[in-house]
């Protein structure tokens, strides 16, 4: 039985920091500049087996506590504790320390306390203060360094310092000290990556396991599977969002107090297990990793994932952090104090950038997350930094904000750098014109002065994006010679978590390109890993390409969160559609396939598509009124397959059953199987070409020239040529869709004047026979040709 014995307060230290933070506030030139170093402050820091604990705290002036009711809280379990249980019930044993207050700020020390490592688990701790019939209320750690039971609980004390002084990846770091900051550059390409569903495991332990294995592979000059080349090739990996997020929205919570007494509570804890694309964050948390990714609840394996990219053989890989700082989720509001928002929006609140200590805390969420061991940042969802300006009475974008974000100096292993910024931003999103009215340039004009290697995402990797509906092409035309003019600090591709998604949300009855597979899904899948796309991505486009894992694995993907209690069958009616794109009937019908879904009596794919045709047509008839809804699905004649009868209890069952049946249906380990060898290789060939011709990430110059064949007859077919500085030329032909050309002598399109001698075929896409070295040729629906000379 472990004891509470050893722990003890250090006042001393708690009223020197409440001392040093009155002074901080008193001298520095403003509250913005005060707030950045105090927020370094805040948090529980270790030091030499002593720990610190900072925190904000408006809300306890709000409420007028005193001192004397405000105490640190540290819980050690009485036993032995498994962080990796599914449930248990722990005893922990309570002890409440005093603090010390300096205006909004609170501070507390601590000496005896179990410290978190990756061998050790840690003491929990909060902030807990007193009311007036001797209540206690928790105030919780947005800065916390662990979160075992997500950033609704309290968090785990743990040594972030020696955790990082573990890395693997310290020669990697060395190897870019300077006496300046170093400044990272953008990739050749990257591959995006959502944890849950890129292996098995579904960790990032397992992902982690997933790089070891091909580099050992890689190292040893073996030979790749189809799988294995899905990961290789890019120069980065992005990580789709790991920060904690929303909760189950009506319970079961992962810390559950089951009885509480001044010196010991009992806990029933649940080991995180929600499923979530990553963007339905909350805020706090973000400076830490979601346990729901952890297998063994330690944020290590986070320092593990970016070593073994780092020490890739060959070409090592960056690390790439996409963070979500635009918005809060709803439930961020029981995490956080009321200061941090400025008010609802379409996702669930704004921030108030504007309050100086919520800017500095974010900034600092962002700065210890970084330190992980991340080479660039994405930023979602730039244009939802935003302010209210009292005197115009307008939102106004805080390009302030982003350019602190983009000016963060990280440390790790010795190193002082500042990553690479990728900001997505659509603005002026959600105008209704933005599609048209968008230059996707507002930060890169912003911050291209200061850093020339800023980066936004493209016209064509932004949403909305249908690459299988005829007329995408030469419709999108006006975009693609935006890209040649202004695409080198463009993320381009047409496949990300955000447009695959969008295309599954399309009508089927629109006119598709049935040229690109004999079934719903082929379509959708070819349309995502187009070979001609990804030769204009590639071999053409100017900019950093990006694949999505999903999309060139050929596997399933949606918006996937099995969170909502309140809006579950209204998003599900919304997703209902990507039935028709992503399953057919015998992936239905797999052993293990959708097992929940089966469970609640939709045995066959048909019975869950008759009544997916219902459920969308009522939810918007009856304006999302569940009971209703209910009463008229009852009344369905023959009767619908399901729970019998349905209610509104049921409708949230069938709601919570799509999105985990379809969570684990889009992990990419189920398409290995369906993998074709001569695709895999061949779109990992293109990116080695990529690579060896970096000079085709800049802007098209007056020498280079892009064009469709005309007359169209009834296809859409793009000319390239482009120059490199070093005297090397490339021209491609890629049929992006419509009927198959006329015998074609390739050459013969070059641009006029231009010399037919001296080229050689240098890609050729699937589809196109091996003997094929130049020549004659009738190009079809998704062939491409890249020739070189020089």
């Amino acid at each position: 039985m472990q004891t509470t014995d050893s722990i003890a307060a250090d006042i001393d230290a708690a009223e020197a920091s409440a001392a040093w933070c009155e002074e901080i506030l008193n001298t520095a030139e403003d509250r913005v500049h005060a707030a950045a170093q105090i927020a370094r402050r805040l948090g529980a820091q270790v030091e030499n087996g002593h720990v610190n604990f900072g925190f904000w705290t408006p809300e306890l002036q709000d409420w007028r506590v005193s001192d004397s009711d405000v105490f640190l809280e540290i819980l050690r379990p009485r036993d032995q504790i498994d962080l990796t249980l599914s449930q248990s019930d722990v005893r922990f044993d309570r002890v409440l320390l005093p603090v010390a207050r300096s205006e909004a700020f609170t501070f507390a020390a601590a000496t005896g306390v179990h410290i978190g490592s990756r061998e050790l688990i840690g003491d929990f701790y909060s902030l807990v203060w007193r009311d007036s019939e001797g209540t206690l209320h928790r105030i919780l750690d947005p800065l916390a360094a662990s979160l075992p039971y997500g950033a609704f609980a309290p968090a785990e004390i743990y040594d972030v310092e020696g955790m990082l002084a573990q890395r693997a990846d310290k020669d990697y770091w060395a190897g870019l000290r300077s006496e300046a900051p170093h400044k990272f550059g953008p990739p050749t390409s990257i591959l995006q990556v959502h944890v849950p569903t890129a292996t098995p495991g579904g960790t990032l332990a397992s992902l982690t396991r997933q790089f070891e294995r091909i580099a050992s592979r890689v190292g040893k000059g073996l030979s790749l599977e189809p799988d294995d080349e899905l990961f290789v090739g890019y120069d980065a990996v992005q990580l789709l969002p790991v920060e904690p997020t929303t909760v189950y929205e009506a319970g079961p919570a992962f810390w559950t107090e089951t009885s509480s007494l001044d010196d010991e509570v009992t806990v029933h804890l649940m080991r995180p297990d929600t499923t979530n694309w990553g963007y339905d964050i909350v805020i706090s948390g973000m400076a830490t990793v979601n346990p729901v990714l952890l297998e063994n609840a330690r944020p290590d394996e986070l320092v593990d994932l970016a070593a073994v990219l780092h020490n890739f053989p060959g070409r090592p890989k960056k690390l790439i952090f996409d963070v979500v700082f635009g918005h809060s989720d709803n439930q961020g509001l029981e995490a956080l104090n009321s200061h941090y928002f400025a008010g609802p929006n379409m996702y669930g609140q704004n921030l108030d950038y504007k309050n100086p200590y919520v800017r500095a805390i974010l900034l600092e969420m962002q700065r210890r997350k970084v330190n992980f061991g991340a080479d660039g940042v994405r930023v979602d969802g730039a244009q939802d930094f935003k302010w209210w300006d009292f005197t115009a009475q307008e939102l106004r974008h805080d390009d302030a904000y982003l350019q602190e974000m983009s000016d963060i100096v990280q440390h790790v292993a010795g190193t002082d750098y500042k990553p690479w910024f990728v900001f997505e931003d659509g603005r002026p999103w959600p105008q209704e014109d933005w599609e048209l009215s968008s230059d996707y340039r507002a930060v890169i004009l912003n911050q291209q002065e200061g850093d020339p290697d800023v980066f936004q995402w493209g016209p064509l990797t932004f949403a909305h994006n249908t690459p299988f509906i005829y007329t995408f092409w030469l419709s999108k035309y006006w975009r693609i010679k935006e890209i040649l003019r202004y695409g080198a600090n463009w993320i381009s591709g047409t496949a990300n978590h955000d447009t695959l998604r969008r295309g599954t949300q399309v009508n089927p009855k629109l006119n598709i390109n049935t040229r690109l597979g004999d079934t719903k899904m082929e379509i959708l899948d070819k349309a995502y890993d187009n070979p001609a796309v990804s030769v204009l991505t590639y071999a053409v486009f100017p900019g950093v390409p990006m694949d999505f894992l999903n999309a060139t694995a050929r596997a399933s993907w949606g918006f996937i969160r099995n969170q909502d209690d309140k809006y579950g069958v209204k998003v599900v009616s919304e997703e209902a559609i990507s039935l028709k794109w992503q399953v057919d009937e015998y992936s239905y019908s797999v052993p293990g396939a959708f097992r929940w879904l089966k469970e609640l009596g939709f045995e066959t794919r048909d019975d869950l598509a008759r009544f997916l045709e219902f459920l969308p047509a009522l939810v918007e008839v009856t304006d999302y009124d569940l009971n209703t809804i209910a009463a008229l699905l009852n009344a369905v004649e023959p009767p619908l397959a399901g729970p019998r009868p349905v209610t509104v209890g049921t409708l949230k069952q069938i709601a919570r059953a799509w999105m985990d049946d379809m969570h684990e249906y889009c992990n990419v380990s189920h398409s290995v199987s369906k993998l074709d060898p001569a695709q895999t290789s061949g779109m990992l060939a293109l990116r080695e070409f990529r690579h060896e011709n970096q000079w085709l990430r800049g802007n098209f110059r007056d020498e280079d020239s892009f064009r469709y064949l005309e007359p169209i007859e009834g296809r859409t077919v793009f000319a390239a040529h482009r120059h490199g500085p070093d005297g090397r030329e490339v021209f491609a032909l890629c049929h992006m869709e419509g009927g198959p050309t006329d015998e074609i002598e390739p050459l013969s399109l070059l641009p006029e004047g231009v010399s037919h001698d001296g080229w050689h075929l240098a890609i050729r896409t699937p589809g196109i026979g091996e003997e094929y070295g130049g020549g004659q040729i009738t190009l079809k629906d998704s062939m491409a040709l890249v020739f070189q000379r020089g």
